[in-house]
């Protein structure tokens, strides 16, 4: 038959398990070709893409009609590429045919969830009470009508401090995804909101009822319609009847309304495909649930097909078994064992270093060596659990002027937070620093332009100096916080320009600025992190101008715009988290802070699943290497707010993920600086003394 011998074709390329999942179901004469439901377990770097896009290729040369497939993905961008692979799989498997089985437009039900979702809606809009010509906000126009409804309700003006916007859309966010109460979803992700649940309540009903009056829909709301509109049994009927198959990509990042949909519509999991990896499932913070995937089997009768791809395409076998053995002291999870035809290459390197100081000199010495043994700086990648991880690193990067892109996060210095504490030093050593002034100015409540602008002109009138700004009448919202804001700015000029501990400057500033800092901003964990890292670097600096003017007049404006724009140079480092850093690869990769704390992050270690996730998202982490990987453990963690020549600091924990079996596959090394003629010392004598009987001795 014409139809199996092009199958034969266009499947030759795969590995057995891969065939096997693209080929999986049978052919139903007329009716194309028909599938119970299955799960392939795609592990890191098996091919997950070429398989799934070969699955889609072997249905539509297999006769079933390219709009009846749904294929739903996480990204457009992943749609896209599945679609360009779908049709050049069917083009080389059916030339010579007049006739392509494949519409001019591919796949027209390719796609993401939400997209999808919006196309649904807008069909079905008639009965679910929508206008068809509904809008769709994203994420800055949700958060814009959560402030209007905040300001509406006066929560802004509250006597404690009220969720921002950013903060409450969170919350609405996740109360929807995970169809959690509202009270548990604080309890459990934001408990320092716990005294403002009747007021958030009020908040969400009105921040919905404010959308329904104007017709718009968020990304929360397309997926919500979605399900709610296929709860109901007539149309979950009627939509999974025009589709023979349904597949989906990435099935560990769904949470739980994505899956109530593909259950909805495929109720006994006819022509269902869905394609994961539950241990690189790390975006529970995004309300992804790991338990959709681990219980997919069992919710159909009999439970579905799984296929387990194993074979690596990426890394040195090697790196596999590190990853392996780590992943495998996971308790609840598909059992897999990665393995490589490339069974050449060093074990992973396993590095201590002394401090944040140490590990920052390790991974750039490491760095610039590769580049001069041939390996391009964008072949390596710096990967780290928080986007703070990775200040000390940048500031290194800096001063070495090697260019860098950052992802999963601002670059340090471009950080507003970082900005607006550099601006009041930067304005106390150069009082006609406008642009400074005006920023540091609009940090206090009530300063808006207007205000800023007549306090920078009485600065003037008197001769620039700031104990002329007392004499400045404040607006009422910063009348309380004018006496100390003068004061900080005097201390700060007055202070001696050689000053040998002007770090303690940074120390004030951040004392005065730490209430702005609460009122402006969400995340204050990772925004104090960065802060105290900034005033640790301060340390080597000899004066306050040195370190103005090193970190931000010269270096970040060419970083800076290489970071923004890689392609302003030749090379560049990749420097990541590893929740951005999912579906990429490099030749050498380096984790940073590898320690208790860290991996796992210190927030996660009391909830057992949590602590699961961090092991994933390690895993996650070392299989992005393909040839070389070091994870990097500091061994003291100095202290801040102390004499940059003071040595106070705490000994990090080894991570609970590094367990001697682990240990066990890699090269240990230990990165550090030894004393000064330590290489010529030797001992000459052979005498032995019994110290510890001398020790006995004494009691």
């Amino acid at each position: 038959m014409q139809v199996a011998e092009q199958a034969s074709d266009h499947l030759e390329m795969l590995n057995p398990a891969q065939r096997l999942a693209a080929e999986y179901g049978e052919s139903a004469g007329d009716h194309g070709f028909t599938a119970g439901p299955l799960l392939v377990i795609a592990g890191a770097g098996t091919g997950k893409t070429t398989t799934l896009a070969h699955r889609v290729a072997h249905l539509v040369i297999s006769g079933v009609s390219a709009e009846r497939i749904l294929l739903l993905t996480f990204t457009r961008r992943a749609a896209q590429e599945m679609k360009r692979r779908v049709a050049s799989i069917v083009r080389v498997a059916t030339q010579g045919n007049h006739s392509t089985p494949l519409p001019s437009g591919g796949l027209p039900w390719a796609g993401t969830f939400h997209s999808v979702a919006n196309r649904l809606l807008r069909r079905y809009a008639h009965n679910l009470g929508l206008d068809a010509g509904f809008s769709v906000l994203d994420r800055g126009d949700s958060g814009d009508v959560m402030d209007v409804v905040r300001h509406a309700l006066k929560l802004t003006r509250t006597a404690r401090r009220f969720p921002k916007k950013d903060t409450c859309l969170a919350i609405y966010s996740r109360c929807v995804n995970t169809q959690q109460p509202l009270v548990e979803t604080i309890d459990k992700t934001y408990p320092w909101c716990s005294d403002w649940e009747d007021e958030l309540t009020e908040l969400f009903r009105h921040y919905v009822l404010r959308k329904q009056q104007s017709q718009v829909l968020d990304y929360d709301d397309l997926l919500l319609y979605w399900r709610h509109l296929v709860a109901e049994p007539e149309f979950a009927q009627e939509i999974g009847s025009c589709f023979d198959h349904v597949l989906v990509d990435e099935y560990q990042d769904t949470n739980l309304i994505q899956a109530q949909i593909l259950s909805a519509i495929k109720p006994d999991g006819t022509g269902v495909t869905v394609v994961g990896d539950d241990a690189q499932s790390i975006y529970s913070f995004r309300a992804a649930d790991v338990e959709n995937i681990l219980g997919f089997p069992a919710q159909y009768s009999p439970p579905a097909k799984v296929i387990t791809l194993e074979q690596n395409y990426r890394s040195s076998q090697p790196l596999l078994d590190s990853a392996n053995c780590l992943i495998a002291e996971s308790d609840r999870q598909y059992r897999k064992k990665l393995f490589s035809r490339r069974i050449d290459g060093d074990k992973p390197r396993y590095v201590t270093v002394e401090d944040g100081d140490a590990e920052a000199e390790y991974v750039v010495k490491s760095i610039l060596e590769n580049r001069e043994l041939g390996l391009q700086l964008k072949d390596q990648a710096v990967l780290f659990r928080g986007a703070h991880h990775s200040d000390r690193l940048e500031l290194e990067l800096v001063r070495r002027n090697i260019p860098y892109v950052k992802y999963g996060g601002l670059k340090f210095l471009e950080a507003a937070h970082v900005k607006d504490l550099l601006s009041v030093l930067k304005w106390a050593e150069n009082p006609k620093n406008e642009i400074a002034a005006f920023r540091v100015l609009k940090l206090l409540p009530g300063m808006g332009p207007a205000n800023a602008a007549r306090c920078f002109e009485q600065l003037a009138v008197g001769e620039y100096l700031f104990s002329s700004l007392r004499e400045f009448r404040a607006p009422a919202a910063a009348r309380n916080h004018w006496p100390a804001f003068c004061e900080l700015l005097e201390t700060l000029a007055n202070a001696a320009p050689d000053d040998g501990a002007w770090q303690g400057q940074i120390s004030l500033v951040r004392h005065w600025y730490q209430p702005q800092l609460e009122r402006l901003y969400d995340g204050l964990e990772t925004r104090e992190a960065d802060l105290e890292q900034l005033e640790q670097i301060s340390g080597r600096y000899p004066t306050r101008e040195r370190f103005l003017t090193e970190l931000t007049l010269d270096p970040p404006s060419a970083s800076g715009d290489l970071a923004g724009d890689p392609l302003l140079d030749e090379d560049y480092l990749i420097l990541s988290t590893v929740h951005s850093a999912k579906g990429q690869e490099w030749e050498s990769v380096y984790i940073l802070n590898v320690s208790d704390g860290n991996f796992p992050s210190e927030f996660a270690t009391g909830k057992p699943e949590m602590i699961e996730e961090e092991r994933r998202l390690l895993y996650v982490a070392m299989t992005r290497a393909k040839q070389s990987l070091s994870l990097i453990a500091p061994l003291k963690f100095h202290v801040t707010q102390q004499h940059r020549n003071g040595d106070k600091h705490v000994y990090g924990a080894r991570s609970r993920f590094m367990t001697e079996s682990l240990l066990a596959t890699m090269e240990k090394v230990f990165a550090g600086n030894p004393e000064s003629g330590s290489g010529k010392f030797r001992v000459r004598s052979s005498r032995q003394i019994d110290v510890a009987a001398r020790m006995r001795e004494m009691w």
